[in-house]
C-alpha cells in the first residue's frame, strides 16, 4: 500500500469535505460543480458570479500551485515530464463522453461532488439515488471497458 498517496487523498478529501461546509455555511450554496460553472455560464442568478468564478479559479490554480512546487500531479500523466496523457480513447470519444456528462448533470439536476459530497451530507433521497446510480454506472461501465471490449488491465 502506497501510504502517501493514501494520506494525499485523506487531505484532499478533507479539504473537499471543508470546502463544502465553507461555502454552505457562508453563502448557503451547495459546491456541486456543474451547478456552480453551469449558472456562471448562464449567469444567474444576476450579481452572484463573483463567488462562483472564485471557486472555478480554485479549482484550477489548485493543481497549478502543486506542479509549481514540484509535487506533480499523481497518477494523471502517463510519462514524466506530461502534465495530462493522451486520451485512452481517443479525441472523438473523450468529446463524446464530456457532452455525454453533461447531459447526464442536466437530467440528474448535478453531479458527483453536488450529489455524493454534499447532497449525501444533507441526506437528501435524491443525491441517495443520484450516487447509486453514478456508482452503479461506473461498475457497469469498467467492467464493460475491460471485460467485454478487452480494453486493459
Amino acid at each position: 500500500m502506497d501510504w502517501i498517496a493514501s494520506l494525499q487523498g485523506l487531505v484532499g478529501g478533507v479539504l473537499i469535505g471543508l470546502s463544502a461546509i465553507w461555502l454552505m455555511a457562508t453563502l448557503g450554496r451547495i459546491a456541486g460543480i456543474s451547478g456552480i460553472v453551469g449558472n456562471l455560464i448562464t449567469m444567474r442568478p444576476k450579481g452572484d458570479s463573483a463567488w462562483r468564478v472564485a471557486f472555478v479559479l480554485g479549482l484550477i490554480s489548485g493543481p497549478l500551485l502543486l506542479m509549481a512546487l514540484g509535487g506533480g500531479l499523481g497518477n494523471v500523466a502517463g510519462a514524466p515530464g506530461e502534465v495530462v496523457g493522451a486520451p485512452a480513447g481517443g479525441v472523438g470519444l473523450m468529446l463524446l463522453a464530456g457532452v455525454l456528462v453533461g447531459m447526464g448533470t442536466g437530467l440528474g439536476s448535478g453531479c458527483t461532488s453536488g450529489h455524493g459530497v454534499c447532497g449525501l451530507s444533507r441526506l437528501s433521497p435524491r443525491s441517495m439515488v443520484a450516487t447509486v446510480t453514478f456508482l452503479v454506472c461506473a461498475i457497469v461501465t469498467v467492467y464493460v471497458v475491460r471485460h467485454v471490449m478487452g480494453g486493459g488491465a
